[in-house]
This record gives C-alpha cells, sequence and structure tokens, in this order.
C-alpha cells in the first residue's frame, strides 16, 4: 500500500490509520425503508472539492438509485471511492432530514478524540489524496476499496483544542481565498457576457457607428445598417449534411477519415485519431471537406462551428455535420463563423419554435436569415473582432491563471496546517462577522 508522507511539526501530533481516528459506512438505508420517505440525495457529480456539496435532490426513497444508501450526519466527512481522480470531498455541516448519498461515497465519522471539521480538513490535504488515487485500481473508472481507504495514514494533534484552532484558521483562510476566488470568477462572467456583446453588435450593427440602420422585419435581428443584405442562408452557402455512417457497408477498399460532431468545437477541429467510413470517389465532391468550408453542428450544442484550415488529406465529414461552401467570392468565412457564434449564444436557432431544437436540419439552417455585409467590409469587421477577442482572451487567461493558482494556494496551506507543517497555534483568529438587520 502507498502512503503519504507524513512529517508531524512535533511529538504533539500523531500518525495513525484512518481507521482508528474514524469509522465507515455506520448507516445504511434498509430496503424495508418506507417507499415515501423523503430523503435528500447526493450524487458524486454534485460534489466539488473547493465548493463542497452543490447540488442535494430531494425525492421519496421508491424513486431514488439504488445507489442512494449511505446515511450521512453532521461533522461527517464523505470522500468518493470511485473515480477518484474528481477529488468529490465534502464535510457534512447542518444536512437536511434524512440526507443520504451515493454507495460510491466512503462516509467517515470521526472518533470521540478527533474534531469533524479537522477531519474534513485533514482528507483534503494533497499528501492524502495522492495516496487515495495512488491505491486507486483501474484505468478509465479508478476505485478505492473502503477497507483500503481506512488503512491510509493520517496526523493530527493529540488534543483536540489544537485540532479545532487549526480548523478555525483553516475556515477563515479559506473562506477570505474562496471570495476572493469567486470574484475573479464574477470577473470571467463579465468578460465572457462583454465578448459575446462584442460580436453580437460587430456581426448585426457592423464597427461603424454613425452608419444608417433600417428594420429587417425579423424580431431576433432587429435591425441592421440600411447597405446591408439579410438574404437567407442558401442564396449565400451551399448547405449539406454529411454522409450517413453504415458500419455494415464498410469493406475497407474506399476509406476515408471523417471528421464527427465532436470533432468540431467553437474554433477548432480535431483531425487527430479520426475513425473511417466508405467514401467513393464519385461522393467526394458531396462528402469531402476543403479548405474555408463552415461546419457547423446538427445536433448536440446545435449550431457549434468552426473553419476548415490546412487539410492533413482527403478528409469526410459525417450526417452530424453541416458543410457550408460559399456559393461565389461574397463571402468571408471567419465572418459566418462569429455570425454563428453570436447566433448559438442568443437563442437565435430556438427563435422560431420550441424552447431548444434537438437538431438543426439542412432546410431549416438554409432559411434562416443572417446579416450579409459587403464582403471588404465583413473581413474589416472580422480584423476588428479578431483584434477584441484577442484582448479578452488574454484578460480571461489572466484571471483564470490567478484562480488556479490561489486554489493551489489554498490547497497547499490545507496540507501544510493539516500536516503540522505551519504552527497555527498561537495565531489570533477573528471573530466572524455579524451583520445586523
Amino acid at each position: 500500500m502507498k502512503q503519504a508522507i507524513v512529517q508531524p511539526l512535533s511529538d504533539s501530533w500523531c500518525i495513525c490509520r484512518l481507521k482508528f481516528a474514524a469509522t465507515c459506512n455506520d448507516e445504511t438505508l434498509p430496503e424495508t425503508t418506507d417507499p415515501d420517505l423523503e430523503i435528500g440525495y447526493v450524487d458524486i457529480s454534485s460534489v466539488d472539492f473547493i465548493n463542497g456539496i452543490g447540488l442535494i435532490e430531494l425525492m421519496c426513497f421508491e424513486k431514488a438509485p439504488s445507489r442512494a444508501r449511505r446515511i450521512v450526519r453532521d461533522g461527517d466527512t464523505i470522500i468518493s471511492t470511485v473515480r477518484t481522480y474528481l477529488k468529490a470531498i465534502a464535510p457534512i455541516k447542518s444536512p437536511c432530514a434524512n440526507m443520504t448519498v451515493s454507495t460510491g461515497f466512503a462516509v467517515l465519522r470521526p472518533q470521540l478524540e478527533l474534531d469533524s471539521r479537522f477531519l474534513g480538513y485533514a482528507l483534503q490535504n494533497i499528501g492524502f489524496i495522492d495516496a487515495v488515487v495512488a491505491n486507486s485500481t483501474g484505468v478509465s473508472y479508478p476505485a478505492i476499496n473502503p477497507t483500503t481507504l481506512i488503512c491510509l495514514n493520517i496526523a493530527y494533534p493529540k488534543t483536540k483544542h489544537e485540532q479545532a484552532q487549526i480548523a478555525a484558521f483553516l475556515d477563515w483562510k479559506t473562506a477570505q481565498i474562496d471570495a476572493l476566488i469567486a470574484k475573479k470568477k464574477e470577473l470571467i462572467a463579465k468578460l465572457k457576457e462583454n465578448r459575446l456583446a462584442v460580436i453580437t453588435q460587430a456581426v448585426t450593427k457592423g464597427i461603424n457607428p454613425m452608419a444608417r440602420l433600417r428594420d429587417t422585419g425579423i424580431p431576433w435581428l432587429g435591425q441592421v445598417p440600411a447597405h446591408w443584405k439579410v438574404p437567407p442562408l442558401k442564396m449565400r452557402y451551399a448547405v449539406e449534411l454529411g454522409k450517413m455512417l453504415d458500419e455494415k457497408r464498410i469493406t475497407g477498399t474506399n476509406s476515408m477519415h471523417y471528421l464527427r460532431n465532436v470533432d468540431v468545437q467553437w474554433g477548432k477541429i480535431n483531425f487527430a485519431d479520426l475513425p473511417e467510413m466508405d467514401i467513393a470517389e464519385a461522393e467526394y465532391p458531396r462528402y469531402t471537406v476543403r479548405e474555408n468550408d463552415v461546419l457547423v453542428c446538427e445536433g448536440g450544442e446545435v449550431g457549434r462551428a468552426a473553419i476548415v484550415g490546412v487539410l492533413p488529406g482527403q478528409i469526410g465529414y459525417q450526417k452530424a455535420l453541416h458543410r457550408l461552401r460559399a456559393e461565389n467570392g461574397n463571402e468571408e468565412p471567419q465572418f459566418m463563423y462569429y455570425t454563428l457564434l453570436w447566433a448559438a449564444n442568443t437563442s437565435v436557432f430556438d427563435a422560431e419554435g420550441a424552447s431548444t431544437i434537438a437538431h438543426l436540419t439542412a432546410d431549416q439552417l438554409r432559411r434562416y436569415h443572417f446579416p450579409q455585409p459587403p464582403k471588404a467590409e465583413q473581413i474589416a469587421i472580422t480584423a476588428q473582432l479578431e483584434k477584441e477577442i484577442g484582448r479578452i482572451t488574454e484578460l480571461t487567461v489572466k484571471v483564470e491563471t490567478a484562480i488556479t493558482h490561489l486554489t493551489e494556494y489554498r490547497t497547499a496551506l490545507i496540507t501544510a496546517a493539516t500536516t503540522g507543517k505551519i504552527d497555527v497555534r498561537n495565531v489570533r483568529i477573528p471573530e466572524p462577522a455579524h451583520t445586523t438587520a
């Protein structure tokens, strides 16, 4: 068994296997539970290493998944024993009535000599997490047996007073860090909104603030510069769905790599490790792509698009994708890409029907009336957009980097405090701020 290296600050600390400091999976809902009992269920996907439990689903026992069995109490800590790389760990604080978690969690309950808040932090220290991952088995779905988990070592001060002091210190410091992270996430959200606003303004109004506008008569589009056209897409691009995949008819004699929906992400196309299908030479014009084609997702994230760049060879495309190919020399593909980015992110594709379109048919796409500036203006708008989006992207990367550093510092601080690398016994911790109504 692989253990984390733990070197406590002094002999006022002790090291032991987790099973001697906490119990594991003490309570389970039996099959004889009242079918109408309402439980608050927590799944593994609802737990985040930084934010803890993000979602509690209320349901009656009869309709709960079979894995909804582990009972938790105030002061417990849950840690995922499956997909351990996700680091799904959370302390339980003031749980709702009949709170129950997935059997994919180990529920750890501290013994009398261990402070519950300290245990919650001790299980988040990076050395313990690394030991959990190292002792997991399986490649695509790594898991650790609870009996192995509770044999891992943890370190803790011998007195509960010192444990509580460490927990209070970490409550204070992590709250500060979490507040900073939250503000930076708000900034990223604002930058994302700003990016979309810049794109919307550019592809629907242009970059000349003095341009005279006219009403298009299209509710979701509104006004555009008076000299712009708004023809249906079919007047500008040939829109074709890709080839239907029939695995039974693949012979290998006319095999070709082909692109799928998943290979087309916003602004980029994956050409690595593509599957193959049969495409006869006579079908090449219809079912292959070439440079400057615009590929649009027919389902999934409807409208997601990318422009085909330099190709590694002859490449086909599956029916899950639309191929937009300019009918003449009057189009700048990058302008169409930004138009689709705007449309997909402002509900244009569901403005004419239900709340969502599960599949965007070729006929639907051909009928959409998107703004069409003269080509020279399309090029100028695209150049301006590239500049503005580049600036926003640079700022976003800086903020995301700051969040990464804060998250790393948070983990390092927890690790240092819960293994005795820093002494916080004499740190004066401010009282929580209280507000009055």
